[in-house]
């Protein structure tokens, strides 16, 4: 390496040569040694929602009269924010997901960046810091403490959102099954036992509710992740920023991304804690374990497909044997499941960071948001590909429901009403013995009851009713 293909920059602790057209510096250059851990970069997500809240933080100052002698500073510092923000400057953001500092590292490689792209729009050298410098330029009134929580709260709403569009496309894909399916009559089972008998258009209609519900959690939890610390610098007091930076500077990044910001009432209070992420991970958890629940029905009710339940067909989306030849397995269901399963594990590495905080900072949040965000990516593209290579597809297997529906004594309940628990008890039991089926015993051997009262006793519309019509009291 010449001479002529480095730049020299310094820093507390010394001096470093840095490749002369790197958009990073020093103190990148520093993280990279020092944190050679995940080898994961920050999240994408983190990266532009970095680039809006310096963004506002830009705007706040120019309002206040920074750079008033040097219009077209100003003007590229803008410009470098909004690349960043729409995801241009990614590859320059190099320091490991993972660090020491509270996020100080990601937020010296935002600023490093941020300020030689500014320069390159200035026509200037990378380096040239006397001109824009990333502390008192980008990073001016601020500090990783209020930035990089705020930028991740940013990130997670935004990423919310889609998530919330993802499960309302996978509700509906479940709410036409329902329609689609209402008819196919089944069994119904409780602790892997035959209950009673059901239809696969109810238990598809109880996963959509399910997904529907967690997407009615999620939607209110960013009322949550709006609170913001913004403006409060190092411990949430403000120290070094006017007054009137402060006041601004949230209501310029609610303007800059129509997400409806407030600033913390007690910024102190909102520096120090985590419990927010907690919480938002506590909603993307109960998400989780309804992925797990429904993933692990649909591969119960479509095992076999000989030997199984073989209540449903799932599509066949790869060979599922090395060995056996004809084989299929439910991947799809199979990799939701673990999915979720780490969503599971993110939850419990926020929780621990989160009680890690120590007086008046959490040191911890780097993993809290490469946790959160990850499992919401994780959440979302479990919810997509459930309902495109799962759900969409799937079929019934109608004989082999109602073959499972003739032959089991779990139609007896639906008689109870008509001939009391005892005299049921008995029938299923006969049938049991004997190999004769329900209907048979009931209709030909013992004559208790017609065909037709018997098939509308046991029709999915009386089955599935709001309570019993035809109860009678004692």
């Amino acid at each position: 390496m010449t001479n002529n293909s480095v730049r020299h920059e310094e820093d507390l602790l010394g001096d470093l040569d840095v490749p002369e057209e790197a958009l990073y510096g020093i103190h990148t250059l520093r993280a990279i040694d020092n944190f050679p851990l995940s080898g994961l970069r920050v999240h994408p997500d983190l990266i532009s929602a970095y680039g809006f809240v310096k963004q506002a933080a830009a705007k706040a100052n120019r309002a206040l009269g920074v750079w008033n002698n040097a219009p077209d500073k100003a003007d590229a510092i803008d410009m470098a924010c909004t690349e960043m923000s729409q995801g241009i400057l990614n590859e320059h953001i190099l320091v490991d997901a993972l660090q020491g500092g509270a996020g100080t590292s990601t937020n010296m490689n935002v600023n490093e960046v941020l300020a030689n792209r500014a320069l390159q729009l200035c026509n200037k050298r990378p380096g040239d810091y006397a001109y824009i410098s990333p502390l008192d330029d980008i990073n001016r009134n601020q500090s990783t403490n209020d930035t990089y929580p705020t930028a991740l709260k940013l990130a997670a709403i935004r990423k919310i959102r889609k998530l919330e569009e993802s499960l309302a496309a996978l509700v509906e894909a479940f709410q036409i099954k329902e329609q689609e399916l209402s008819s196919v009559l089944k069994i119904g089972r409780t602790q892997l036992q035959d209950a009673v008998p059901i239809t696969l258009g109810r238990e598809m209609a109880a996963y959509a509710a399910a997904f529907g519900r967690d997407r009615w959690r999620l939607s209110k939890c960013e009322e949550r992740l709006r609170v913001i610390n913004l403006g409060g610098t190092a411990i949430g007091t403000g120290l070094t920023a006017p007054r009137d930076y402060i006041f601004r500077v949230t209501e310029d990044l609610r303007s800059i991304t129509n997400i409806g910001f407030a600033r913390a009432e007690d910024m102190v209070e909102n520096t120090q804690n985590a419990d927010v992420f907690v919480e938002v991970s506590g909603f993307l958890k109960a998400c989780a374990s309804n992925f797990i629940k429904c993933a692990t029905d649909l591969r119960l009710m479509s095992s076999g497909p000989e030997a199984g339940f073989r209540e449903i067909r799932i599509p066949e989306v790869q060979a599922g044997s090395s060995i056996m030849p004809g084989k299929v397995n439910p991947v799809i269901p199979e990799a939701v499941t673990q999915a979720a399963i780490r969503v599971y594990g993110y939850d419990q590495q926020i929780s621990i960071a989160a009680a890690s905080g120590n007086l008046e900072l959490n040191a911890f949040l780097p993993i809290i948001a490469d946790s959160l965000l990850n499992s919401i990516d994780l959440l979302k593209n479990s919810a997509e590909i459930l309902r495109k290579k799962c759900v969409e597809g799937l079929s019934p297997c109608k004989e082999n429901c109602r073959n499972h529906v003739e032959g089991s004594t779990t139609l007896v309940t639906a008689l109870v009403s008509r001939l009391g628990y005892n005299k049921a008890s008995e029938i299923a039991k006969k049938s049991r013995s004997s190999g004769r089926t329900v209907r048979q015993i009931v209709c030909e051997d013992s004559k208790m009851m017609s065909n037709e009262e018997f098939d509308m006793l046991t029709s999915a519309e009386n089955l599935l009713r709001l309570g019993d019509p035809n109860y009678e009291k004692s």
